[in-house]
């Protein structure tokens, strides 16, 4: 799966390091010994995962937008990466409807920039562009993705996020092919994990209610979807990375799904969650003017277990375990770095 001696000085390139998943790749690549450079705008929350674990230390760090092709041009080339993680975006299906605009030049003309200035990059081997599980075409058939199934999306954020696996591919086929540059893209599941405070998200709503002894609500505790710790994909993505730096022919899109039985419904999810904060924490149903959503998602991840040799380690129980016992340990005041750190190390020694 993954081998810390690869990225034992390997210079990595991330966007989106202030970010939740951003944040806790930053971590890991440093806790491996890879010489991190990172781009991103500011945290997007507060209290935000990057900085109360002072991801910042140890680590060379910009505050730009992606959209910004000037900036992120002088960024790059004065990091001069060998691997590029690309994990900048605007994340969220509610901001997408919000501001389709943002959200389409963020996720789009952003990764078309990105790709630009990396084939002028003299030492760069290989690029992971992170998508999502919403880039496909849902038709609600309750069938799970495979990486050949039609691109599509109902609403702006996921639209984008097809985009940008259009643009990745036009790339790859018009400039990367038979060059040193390997470029794949990453479509993960909903993630869950410490330290993230984002709104209209299901596992830190229920946290923030919880933690203040309040009813949570959810939207639609019948929507299914692919549910897996953080750390689960990132594992991937270092996965591929490394493949990618041996051969072309890990270039293209890889699902990081979690196992069948951890395809859920949001409100077996936030029993579980409700089961792990205390006996006395609930939730209810709301009625909701919100906009369309996927009703079922799930990812067919057959690919990268068998060619990648990835797999699901944390089963979700497991999974809601170590994100509640993170989010209590920051209320006590802990170092949330070293909160980091510890599970990252648990994670992989469960990996190996």
């Amino acid at each position: 799966m993954v081998k810390p001696a690869f990225w034992k000085g390997r210079k990595v390139f991330l966007t989106g390091h202030t970010g939740f998943k951003g944040s806790w790749l930053a971590l890991w690549l440093k806790s491996l010994g890879a010489e991190v450079s990172g781009y991103a705008l500011p945290a997007p929350t507060k209290p935000s995962l990057f900085e109360i674990a002072d991801v910042t230390a140890g680590m060379h760090s910009t505050i730009g937008d992606i959209r910004d092709a000037d900036q992120l041009a002088r960024t790059m080339h004065a990091a001069c990466p060998e691997i590029i993680f690309h994990l900048a975006a605007q994340p969220l299906v509610g901001d997408g409807y919000k501001d389709p605009v943002g959200t389409y030049t963020t996720n789009v003309i952003g990764t078309v920039n990105l790709l630009e200035i990396a084939r002028t990059l003299p030492g760069l081997r290989c690029i992971v562009v992170i998508t999502t599980d919403k880039c496909y075409a849902n038709h609600e058939t309750r069938q799970a993705f495979r990486e050949s199934d039609p691109l599509g999306g109902r609403d702006p954020y996921s639209s984008s996020k097809a985009c940008a696996e259009l643009v990745c591919e036009a790339y790859r086929q018009s400039f990367f092919t038979d060059t040193r540059i390997s470029l794949a893209t990453a479509r993960a599941g909903n993630v869950i994990g410490g330290g993230d405070w984002a709104a209209n998200r299901l596992v830190p709503d229920l946290l923030r209610d919880f933690s203040a002894g309040r009813s949570a609500k959810l939207r639609n505790p019948l929507a299914v979807r692919p549910w897996q710790h953080v750390l689960e994909p990132l594992a991937g993505y270092l996965a591929l990375a490394e493949a990618l730096c041996c051969s072309s022919e890990f270039a293209r899109a890889w699902n990081f799904g979690p196992a069948d039985e951890d395809c859920l419904t949001t409100g077996a999810l936030a029993d579980l969650v409700a089961e792990a904060w205390d006996k006395e924490a609930h939730w209810a149903q709301i009625a909701t003017n919100f906009p369309h959503e996927a009703g079922f998602l799930s990812l067919d991840a057959t690919a990268a277990i068998e060619r990648l040799k990835w797999r699901p380690i944390w089963p979700l129980k497991e999974a809601v375990r170590h994100t509640v016992a993170w989010h209590r340990s920051w209320l006590s005041g802990e170092n949330m770095q070293a909160v980091c750190l510890a599970q990252i190390s648990q994670y992989s020694e469960e990996l190996q």
